[in-house]
């Protein structure tokens, strides 16, 4: 999906935020904020014999959950804890409770961020949480990381941790389908243990003042030098654009940046089309792990894969979730 512009719009007297359209979709905008705060007060959780700890956002899109997740995931494992991750599978033909084999799954088959995660890790995905944190649990893992869900009441969380995008927080601060949020602000917040700003907030966010748990501001870190000489760069992740910046921040030659919608699926055009743009600048092929994922061996070839990393800080961590690790021990 490739968000409309005047989500990203914060002025809304500019002509550019379509007040016409979102005019129009403030009914459909107010059904669907009433309905997911319904579901959430008539909904009872089913409480998992062992700890989940949720990674979530405010936003439709992407805001660098994953990352946290695979860190989180990696902090436990380094205890000696048996922590897996848990996604819905997004766009994946397998609606689980499934373990990922990296080598034997692709992400036509459970999602592409569940198979990024299982390069890194235990991964597992499930559209039925509940079935999912039951088998995970028979089948000896010790902790669940869900990737996504602080919307989703069906399974309860020991820890709830909010995800934000600095560079976009909140787009024009409306509910989807009149904007990207998934819930209004201060309730998303209130249902939150800790925060984690991904970047430098572009705006104050009001609801943030108020919010009384453990904030951190991390950044996504490249795991390594950029690829050097000229390069065309290609993303369809949440914000191409914090793939692209990130590239020449760290000293990269963009000749081009390509941006494509969220999950999406590369088809042979659109890889003929950027080899023949490499090829006409002379420069090499580079997308995010994300995107490297979805494509097919075939289509993988000649194309370099710069992975990202969010390192977080282990008074944070601590923090946060101390009281998890103690139960474990």
């Amino acid at each position: 999906m490739r968000e409309p512009y005047f989500w990203q719009v914060r002025d809304r007297r500019a002509r550019a935020s379509a007040p016409l359209t979102r005019f129009l979709l403030t009914p459909l905008a107010s059904i669907y904020a009433a309905a997911g705060r319904n579901r959430i007060k008539k909904t009872t959780p089913f409480k998992a014999s062992i700890p989940v700890i949720c990674v979530g956002n405010l936003t439709v899109g992407g805001s660098g959950k994953t990352p946290v997740v695979a860190a989180l995931r990696a902090w436990f494992v380094a205890k000696g804890i048996r922590a897996a991750s848990l996604s819905r599978g997004y766009k994946g033909e397998h609606k689980g409770p499934l373990k990922v084999d990296v080598e034997t799954h692709t992400a036509r088959m459970v999602g592409d961020e569940p198979l990024m995660l299982s390069r890194t890790g235990e991964a597992w995905i499930g559209a039925d949480r509940e079935e999912a944190a039951r088998v995970m649990a028979h089948m000896g893992v010790e902790l669940i990381i869900m990737d996504d869900g602080h919307q989703n009441p069906t399974l309860h969380k020991d820890v709830s941790i909010v995800v934000i995008d600095g560079g976009n927080p909140v787009g024009n601060g409306y509910i989807f389908p009149k904007g990207p949020l998934r819930e209004p602000v201060g309730e998303g917040l209130g249902r939150a243990d800790a925060v984690i700003i991904m970047g430098e907030l572009a705006h104050d966010l009001a609801e943030l003042e108020h919010f009384s748990g453990p904030t951190l501001k991390a950044a996504i870190s490249p795991m390594g030098p950029a690829p050097g000489g000229p390069l065309v760069a290609f993303a369809g992740i949440g914000r191409p654009q914090k793939f692209f910046d990130t590239l020449e921040q760290q000293g990269a030659e963009l000749s081009e940046a390509v941006p494509y919608p969220d999950h999406h699926s590369f088809s042979e055009a659109d890889i003929s089309f950027l080899r023949r743009l490499a090829e006409d600048h002379g420069a090499q092929l580079v997308t995010t792990e994300k995107d490297y994922v979805r494509l097919s061996a075939e289509q993988r070839e000649g194309i370099k894969v710069y992975p990202v990393e969010v390192v977080l800080s282990s008074e944070w961590l601590d923090q946060c979730l101390g009281p998890v690790l103690e139960r474990l021990s």
